[in-house]
């Protein structure tokens, strides 16, 4: 009757809303996008160079991460990432059990539940446990792993939105069919196969869709200019020293200067991961979505910098966490303090877990971005507010990173003649 073709096509509408979230586009940094607007980048000019002038640019990168690689030779952390294709292959056959009705949706949650939980915590005990996995291969292991969670969790929602639509058809006979409309490729349950999941796991975002938009072919001029810049390298000389003698007012001179060339390697790799890397496995790819970010440089807001900067997580938690929580009756404010205790958890994970040593530096400097928000938001307003997004950046993330450093260097290195010569 009328009221089930109206359930229908409400039902139809969300799950266009929720399934929805790729466009084809250009990155922002990319010649065609046609993007002009770098006035962001004036105010870090500013505060960068009264930064240089006062500490100047003190370290060598390819020394400090060389900290971390004792044994380039050894490939146990290679081995943890083969191992995740169990995982993806698990939620594979469960999603083809789920459409064939073998299995209940509430087994098929137990299942992800499981696949999902032991995802996260397979790979910490293997790093944990593993000496032979240096902290950079553990880092890029958990990394992995940690990708493959939010995108697996993104396969699970977006194939039981699919599952709901099709049973609200199914009791509407006479409802018009827009399948045709609004899925001309693959439509459910002909997206669960092997070649449409690796798709997925490989794309540059993390949330899924039956149909992705697609470039119409691989331009080899851009794939061959993204290749030679994720190969570039700066060299930047100077010296680093373990701060456990020091005072504290010499103690935050250290940092300070360390702080500036700290920001500079973290813009090189943010330009070589999501503007480089990602494009160029976009272009391989044909995926049609750039956005991987956007004009986060002019952010004068906490809040924008963050909305904007890695926009695969960010719609993420928008689409998975964040509008689900107001959806079952959550306030603004607590849904987004969620968000950011989920992000602090992540980047603690990420970084504790692949040095051994758990200082929750890098969780308290995601938590204390909440008040920050709050103070930019409230007091300050235009280049003012701009320029606390990069002085942010600069000094405090930094920091925390820095920190973790020392103390790494504390723990397993400072009785090393060779390393401390070296440094």
């Amino acid at each position: 009757g009328r009221s089930v073709c109206l359930l229908w096509a409400l039902n139809d509408s969300v799950w266009i809303g929720h399934a929805h979230c790729h466009k084809l586009q250009e990155s922002m940094l990319s010649s065609a996008s046609g993007f002009k607007n770098y006035r962001g980048i004036l105010n870090w000019c500013v505060v960068m160079l009264v930064s240089l002038k006062q500490y100047g640019i003190l370290v060598d990168p390819i020394q400090v991460v060389s900290l971390f690689l004792k044994d380039p030779y050894s490939w146990p952390a290679a081995c943890l990432v083969i191992v995740s294709n169990v995982f993806i292959f698990v939620a594979l056959y469960t999603e083809r059990k789920l459409a064939m009705g073998s299995i209940s949706e509430k087994v098929g949650l137990l299942i992800y539940i499981f696949n999902l939980t032991v995802i996260l915590c397979f790979p910490m005990v293997v790093v944990l446990k593993l000496p032979s996995i240096t902290p950079v291969g553990g880092a890029f292991a958990l990394g992995v792993y940690t990708i493959l969670f939010l995108k697996l969790y993104s396969y699970k929602d977006v194939n039981r939105w699919c599952r709901e639509r099709t049973q609200v058809k199914a009791r509407s006979p006479s409802s018009p069919s827009v399948s045709s409309r609004m899925q001309s490729h693959v439509s459910y349950p002909g997206n669960l196969s092997l070649r449409d999941m690796y798709y997925f796991v490989f794309a540059p975002t993390l949330c899924y869709e039956l149909n992705f938009p697609r470039s119409e072919s691989i331009r080899m001029g851009f794939l061959l200019r993204r290749l030679f810049e994720m190969w570039m390298v700066p060299i930047i000389r100077s010296s680093m020293k373990p701060l456990q003698e020091m005072d504290y007012s010499r103690m935050t001179e250290r940092l300070l200067r360390l702080a500036v060339p700290n920001h500079l390697i973290w813009l090189i790799f943010f330009y070589c991961f999501f503007h480089s890397s990602m494009n160029f496995v976009a272009e391989l790819l044909r995926f049609g979505d750039r956005e991987f970010y956007r004009d986060w440089w002019n952010s004068e807001t906490i809040t924008y910098f963050w909305q904007n900067w890695n926009i695969p997580v960010h719609k993420w938690c928008l689409r998975h966490f964040y509008k689900p929580l107001l959806r079952i009756g959550a306030g603004k404010l607590l849904s987004q303090s969620a968000v950011f205790f989920a992000s602090a958890f992540f980047h603690e994970y990420l970084v504790s877990v692949p040095l051994r040593m758990f200082r929750l530096w890098a969780f308290m400097g995601m938590m204390a971005q909440l008040p920050l928000a709050w103070f930019v938001a409230r007091f300050l307003r235009g280049n003012y507010g701009n320029a606390a997004v990069w002085l942010s950046l600069i000094i405090g993330q930094p920091i925390a990173v820095l920190m973790y450093v020392h103390d790494y260097y504390v723990t397993h290195c400072q009785d090393d003649p060779t390393i401390s010569e070296a440094l």
